[in-house]
């Protein structure tokens, strides 16, 4: 089997005790047996190692901090939410609102510590808020970090959790969420009661020639227009692409223009790639077909 090694930030792959290189967000690939049940380990600077035998347990199972993406040829391992070697709690910051004392600490990886009448709750969050500051936001709590921000309900629910910039924190909580695509799409949301209630799509630019397919399979995802990059006879079909193509979660370039990847969730870390081709006629999509 082909398999492809990527993880989010440098990390050092051993295959069966034998260096393999470093692994980053450039893949490197190998072939391997599952039934040769290989051991491999990548170990990232400052975190614990993350090991697995190579078999058939692990592509049904991979653990907590690999995701395995199938497509044709072969099965990309990534591996990311590294632990931190350092198991010292390390308190950020602490504070009460109220009846509920709130501590923000690293203990291996970020976690929010919330204790009050509902009991102690502990929860997981993003390296990114390790930066954050807590206020009270009407009966719960928002953390709010320069890129990204929680809202965590008093009996210690994350109702709210994202990327993004709040922009207004009064009845109603509204943040600009980018999407980092290829348009620069952000979303301006508002959360009421911890649910979303309004969401607006801002575009930055327009899609380069050669990013065109992509632009358009982004859209669907997001919830934009996709008409705009239609033809005509394929434009008034848009409000049934969202169905044709399916419930899929990202979208991923190919080396060739009028080809793209969609990525499906198959289980928890486990996800599928499938392909769409793309047909063109006078700068528009005229077709799209599975491959």
């Amino acid at each position: 089997m082909r398999v492809f090694f990527l993880a989010e930030s440098p990390c050092a792959l051993t295959v069966n005790g034998a260096y393999f290189g470093i692994v980053d967000g450039f893949e490197r690939a190998c072939e391997l047996d599952p039934a040769d049940e290989v051991f491999c380990e990548l170990k990232a600077n400052g975190c614990l190692p993350v090991n697995f035998f190579f078999n058939e347990s692990f592509l049904l199972n991979p653990p907590e901090q690999i995701k395995l993406y199938y497509f044709r040829g072969g099965v990309a391992v990534f591996a990311g939410d590294f632990l931190r070697a350092d198991q010292t709690l390390r308190v950020i910051w602490q504070d009460r609102i109220g009846n509920s004392l709130l501590t923000l600490c690293m203990q291996g990886r970020l976690q929010l510590n919330l204790e009050n009448g509902s009991g102690f709750h502990i929860l997981p969050l993003p390296a990114v808020l390790a930066d954050s500051k807590c206020r009270a936001f009407g009966d719960d709590f928002l953390i709010e970090g320069e890129t990204a921000f929680a809202l965590i309900s008093n009996e210690g629910e994350i109702r709210v959790l994202s990327e993004g910039k709040v922009l207004e924190r009064e009845e109603i909580l509204r943040a600009e969420v980018p999407f980092h695509d290829s348009m620069g799409h952000v979303a301006v949301c508002g959360w009421e009661n911890g649910k979303l209630t309004e969401c607006k799509l801002k575009t930055a630019c327009d899609p380069a020639p050669d990013t065109f397919a992509l632009a358009l399979f982004e859209s669907v995802l997001i919830g934009g227009d996709p008409a705009p990059f239609l033809s005509e006879s394929l434009a008034e079909k848009a409000g049934a692409l969202k169905e044709f193509l399916g419930d899929y979660v990202s979208v991923t370039l190919t080396a060739e223009r009028d080809l793209v990847g969609l990525v499906y969730k198959r289980k928890p870390r486990v996800f599928d790639v499938r392909y769409f081709r793309v047909e063109l006629s006078d700068g528009k999509i005229s077709n799209i077909k599975p491959e």
